[in-house]
């Protein structure tokens, strides 16, 4: 049985990017394997579009190589317009969350990541701290938003907006949650 289509284009993207990202940064396999936390073997993996990566795997080699996340998942584009189809997005999944990746969008020394995110019921997912500002819109079901320490709930068709430096957690209470969420980011942050 043959993999799912989508997944195998975000692995090859994946792939494609990781290695286009380490020639850029003249850094060596073992470099990378140290900075990100994962064996050689698993990037090679990853770096010939095999593997399934999760959310904190593609997490960990941004950081590592200091790139935004999203840079990693992004297909080569038109310049003049972009067509997302829905049934083209693979997900990548991690802890409590899966997120899918729309697009980036590049304005002045802003970078917004525009991801569509579905929680599990009854799961939380952990975001990692940076600089810039996080939005989301709830599409389905009630959504607990986190942001340190405090709690907001939300419901479809409502907005949060917050300092993504601040410790932060998505989490469906109860039934599964769909919400579109836009990553703001400073241009130089990964």
């Amino acid at each position: 049985m043959s993999a799912d289509p989508r997944e195998r284009s975000v692995r090859d993207v994946l792939a494609a990017n990781l290695k286009a990202a380490r020639a850029r940064k003249s850094m060596s396999l073992s470099r990378l394997a140290r900075l990100s936390d994962l064996s050689k073997a698993t990037l090679s993996q990853l770096e010939s579009g095999a593997g399934n990566p999760t959310i904190e795997t593609v997490s960990s080699l941004a950081r590592a190589l200091g790139e935004p996340l999203a840079r990693l998942l992004e297909p080569p584009a038109r310049r003049d317009m972009a067509v997302v189809r829905a049934g083209d997005l693979a997900p990548l999944t991690g802890e409590g969350a899966c997120l899918r990746h729309y697009g980036r969008i590049e304005s002045g020394g802003l970078v917004c990541d525009l991801y569509e995110q579905r929680i599990g019921a009854g799961e939380r997912g952990e975001c990692p701290v940076r600089e810039g500002t996080e939005h989301a819109v709830v599409q389905a079901g009630r959504l607990d938003v986190f942001v340190d320490g405090d709690r907001v709930s939300l419901g479809p068709g409502d907005y949060v907006s917050f300092d993504a430096a601040l410790p932060h957690a998505y989490a469906a209470p109860g039934e599964p949650v769909r919400s579109v969420l836009l990553v703001n980011l400073p241009r130089e942050v990964p």
